[in-house]
């Protein structure tokens, strides 16, 4: 079984590669938009190929796909015209008579035709699919609020008094790897959350227990979190989808959560405080 992952080196890619790499009869393939930097990070995994790949640019994508079987990939949070920048590579997966697509979505996703989620899910839906579909990462906060958290010991999210049901990155990677290795999960659509839902109310005070020191939770506007987000220098598309987000958030539709997780992984998920715990260094 060939494999290729997309976003190797990513939040999700590298626990998946990580648990393929245990797999017998599994090759793994790399697909990396930076070839020299993915064979840094993935130096430690010396049966993975790393071979070139850019949705943005189609002389990438026969040779990426050579002897593949099943596809894994999670949308670049810079993509967000999925009619231009995602279907001539689900054309190609087309014309390879690729077995699989894993595609990591988003919790709620069918409710939500204006996210680029809802638009790619329709157009792999012509192929043998399983989406996978978390809800809000933990590990949003030591990425995209970890500038906030680290300077001002604040979060810094307009997600209001709202609930949600984070899930660490690292069981969606090991979900993937399940549901790439088990035909069960074929034309599934999984709504995958952690064991909980909380406020970020709660989070604030189980950061300050953990790093030491108090962290705060100030609730800005939708409006003046995209302003200051575009005003450090991230792209409008981008924030765009992050408003959209955190609005459906504050309408209370990131609190659910499923069992799935459990079920799929055959063990608990990771809690908040563990995840806390394992990402202490990247919070302080």
């Amino acid at each position: 079984m060939k494999i290729l992952v997309i976003g190797g080196t990513g939040n999700i890619g590298l626990p998946l590669i990580q648990y393929l790499d245990q797999q017998v009869g599994v090759q793994v393939v790399a697909g990396a938009h930076n070839l020299h930097k993915d064979e840094q990070l993935l130096a430690a995994y010396s049966d993975v190929e790393i071979r070139r790949f850019d949705f943005l640019d189609e002389t990438t994508f026969d040779a990426a796909l050579r002897g593949i079987q099943k596809v894994f990939f999670v949308r670049p949070p810079q993509l967000a015209k999925p009619k231009q920048d995602m279907w001539p590579f689900l054309k190609c997966l087309q014309a390879h008579h690729i077995e699989q697509v894993v595609f990591v979505s988003l919790m709620g996703v069918e409710h939500n035709p204006m996210t680029p989620h809802h638009q790619i899910e329709q157009m792999i839906e012509q192929l043998p699919y399983t989406f996978i579909r978390p809800s809000f990462f933990m590990q949003n906060l030591n990425t995209t609020h970890r500038v906030d958290i680290q300077q001002n010991h604040d979060l810094f999210i307009p997600a209001g008094r709202s609930k949600t049901s984070f899930i660490d990155t690292r069981d969606i990677g090991e979900i993937a790897g399940v549901a790439l290795l088990d035909t069960q999960y074929l034309q599934q659509k999984l709504t995958v959350t952690g064991p909980e839902a909380l406020t970020y109310q709660q989070i604030a005070a189980l950061m300050t227990e953990s790093c030491g020191h108090p962290v705060t939770y100030h609730r800005p506007s939708l409006w003046r979190f995209r302003r200051v987000m575009l005003k450090r220098g991230i792209k409008k598309d981008y924030v765009n989808v992050m408003v959209m987000l955190y609005l459906i958030t504050q309408l209370g539709n990131a609190k659910r959560v499923t069992d799935t997780a459990e079920k799929v992984l055959g063990h608990a998920p990771h809690t908040m405080t563990t995840y806390l715990r394992d990402y202490a260094d990247q919070l302080q």
